[in-house]
């Protein structure tokens, strides 16, 4: 696969086609997608995952709907639109791009209401197209931004999976260190396989592979003892909500490295769109945190290891506080000691 060439989602024809990540990376193929209600499942099983990326294949997911109604009356198309809303806002709960993405098609679907359903499907659908390319545009854009925070020949610990996978293209915290690389600078990445889901191992490792990124595999048990021994310079992840304080939701396990980065005075930096900063709430502690299922923690796929009977947590995401966050990474520059103030000056 050529550089940069990782189409997470794309349109086809008349439908959505997105890689199914579940599979990644002894398999690769795209999963057709043809109504709201097919999209919100791919969502909910993580074919698709990382919060840009999620963003964007909800508001596909409302297009379709509005082409797949498009011959009804306005009362109908209305009503099924609605149902399509609904729908998708209950696919994942933590991830504000979901909802942020659904605000925007609404919003749209609102201004154009004097339109026939076979106009609206059209606005909506090119509604789509356009947060999409959106998408590519502002990773592009935090990566040249975070690319100036990397010295030549950095050690970056990633956890998760914040690249192409994660978005429409480019990727968040993978998008930094792809532009760190362009602009010539040697950087190298430690992914720690980010239990239980392993993205860092299926995911980052399979992008940075592709491109040639030279990248080191850890568990995530591992990650203090490489940073005591002075083996990481930087940690960046990408986020799935901050809220308007800085504090930061990510992937379950991300405060755990970010408090090992206070105690080593490693810098810790989230790549982090504007569309995924919630200014509706006041602190991390409102965001919800999404429990997914016991299977992914007692085994993979259709292996187990646990034992039977076993109870099992399995939260999604953990809130790192924003005073262990160095730096936002934004389309609108670097937010050095993230905190209200100085988040709503972005906007």
């Amino acid at each position: 696969m050529k550089k940069n060439t990782i189409e997470t989602l794309r349109w086809h024809n008349d439908h959505l086609e997105m890689i199914d990540q579940r599979i990644l990376p002894t398999d690769f193929q795209y999963l057709a997608y043809h109504s709201a209600e097919g999209v919100a499942e791919g969502i909910r099983s993580m074919v698709v995952r990382g919060a840009p990326a999620i963003g964007c294949a909800a508001a596909y997911g409302v297009a379709l709907a509005a082409l797949n109604l498009k011959e009804a009356n306005t009362e109908s198309f209305l009503a099924g639109m609605e149902k399509a809303f609904t729908v998708l806002s209950q696919s994942r709960p933590t991830a504000v791009n979901l909802f942020w993405a659904l605000k925007r098609m609404h919003q749209t679907m609102t201004a154009a209401a004097k339109s026939s359903p076979s106009q609206l499907a059209a606005i909506l659908l090119t509604e789509a197209h356009r947060i999409t390319r959106e998408d590519i545009v502002i990773n592009q854009t935090m990566g040249h931004y975070g690319a100036t925070l990397l010295p030549d020949g950095a050690r970056v610990l990633t956890h998760c999976n914040a690249g192409a996978l994660a978005t429409a293209g480019y990727g968040t915290a993978l998008g930094v260190i792809r532009a760190a690389v362009e602009s010539g600078k040697t950087i190298s990445v430690i992914a720690d396989e980010t239990r239980p889901f392993l993205q860092g191992a299926r995911l980052t490792a399979w992008e940075m592979v592709q491109e040639n990124i030279p990248i080191t595999l850890i568990a995530d048990n591992m990650s203090g003892h490489l940073m005591h021994c002075g083996d990481i310079d930087a940690i960046i992840v990408g986020t799935d909500r901050v809220a308007s304080n800085g504090d930061v939701a990510n992937k379950i396990g991300t405060y755990m490295v970010a408090v090992l980065a206070k105690r080593h005075n490693i810098p810790f930096y989230v790549a982090c769109p504007l569309s995924t900063i919630d200014r509706s709430i006041d602190t991390g502690n409102e965001i919800p945190i999404e429990e997914r299922p016991s299977e992914e923690v007692t085994g993979y796929q259709n292996y187990r290891w646990a034992a039977q009977g076993v109870k099992v947590r399995n939260p999604a995401f953990d809130v790192t506080p924003a005073d262990l966050v160095t730096a936002l990474i934004t389309e609108k520059g670097i937010v050095k000691h993230p905190n209200k103030e100085r988040i709503s000056m972005l906007f």
